[in-house]
């Protein structure tokens, strides 16, 4: 008797089409499947980045909503690095800087002090130098201006050799150099040498700055007086005519306090504005990081914000300066 061998019922072609079809005949070989998948309709396009042209690079994700991410722009780069919240910047990478916004160019105003006129208050802010106090060499100050908004208006470098900064120090000649959020050298001052090895109460010993603004055109001086008790300046025009008169405190080394010099008018009676050289703690005792807060009427003629400017940096360099402790052999 012949054995019968069960055989599966024929299908139609249209379903053996839908099976799972396995060309390679070996057990491990991975099945072909045939999708079911319909495409729907083609959705809104999103346009791609500048730079590339075949849309976003595999790992990057569209653009999110403002305020989803941190966005970077290093310099020379062409498209902004973006953080996710609470990551940190890379350590090689600069940190930005936040710069005033320029004003439109005023009227008989100097180029570069159009910032100025927008301004009652400017914070002078001293680099701390700690290669300075370690190898006792005198190095050329720096100084960031700031609004109250804590962005930057202005940078003043020092330009003066090494031979003449380790020789005279504190009584040095020098030119400070300002620089605006471009480059531009803004303005120059200038502070000229005076012996102080005569008579004390000579003129030709007193100390002067002069404050060029563009640089090569005289604003203005700032002339020394001699006082027994207290530092006393004259602030003068280009024609060295006295305008204003900068009185300081009694004792400028005082530990723990503000010191204040107060800009007053001619008479000594009307109270114009201030300098004052903030306590900034172990900074202010042992390092040369000064910090200054400088105060001036808003409606002030622009030139005179600027000589009050200068004469900050000359009060510094006589009586907050300090030259760095040189190793007795």
């Amino acid at each position: 008797m012949e054995s019968v061998i069960p055989t599966a019922p024929e299908q139609p072609a249209d379903e053996k089409d839908n099976q799972i079809k396995s060309p390679d005949q070996r057990p491990d070989a991975p099945p072909d499947y045939n999708s079911h998948f319909v495409p729907g309709p083609p959705g809104p396009a999103v346009p791609a980045p500048a730079g590339y042209a075949g849309g976003l690079p595999m790992g990057y994700n569209s653009p999110q909503q403002p305020g989803t991410f941190f966005s970077y722009q290093p310099a020379g780069g062409a498209h902004p690095i973006q953080y996710q919240p609470g990551k940190y910047h890379m350590s090689n990478q600069p940190v930005s800087v936040t710069w005033m916004p320029g004003p439109p160019p005023i009227p008989n105003c100097p180029p570069g002090l159009e910032y100025l006129t927008q301004l009652d208050t400017i914070h002078v802010l001293q680099h701390f130098e700690p290669l300075e106090m370690i190898t006792s060499f005198e190095t050329n100050n720096g100084y960031d201006i700031k609004n109250n908004l804590d962005q930057m208006v202005y940078i003043v470098n020092e330009d003066t050799d090494d031979f003449t900064r380790n020789a005279y120090r504190t009584l040095r000649p020098f030119v400070l150099r300002v620089t605006d959020c471009m480059g531009r050298e803004i303005m120059t001052m200038q502070r000229p040498f005076r012996c102080t090895c005569c008579c004390f109460c000579c003129p030709s010993t007193r100390q002067e700055l002069e404050v060029q603004c563009p640089p090569g055109v005289t604003i203005g001086f700032v002339a020394e007086h001699w006082n027994l008790c207290r530092a006393v300046y004259s602030i003068q025009n280009e024609k060295k005519e006295n305008v204003m008169r900068v009185r300081g405190p009694c004792s400028t080394y005082g530990c723990g306090s503000d010191s204040v010099f107060e800009v007053k008018s001619l008479d000594g009676v009307s109270n114009i504005g201030s300098i004052i050289r903030k306590w900034n703690g172990l900074l202010s005792a042992m390092g040369d990081a000064d910090q200054f807060e400088i105060h001036f009427p808003l409606d002030m003629d622009v030139k005179m914000k600027a000589m009050i400017f200068g004469a900050c940096f000359l009060i510094d360099f006589m009586y907050f300066e300090r030259s760095p402790r040189r190793s007795s052999r």
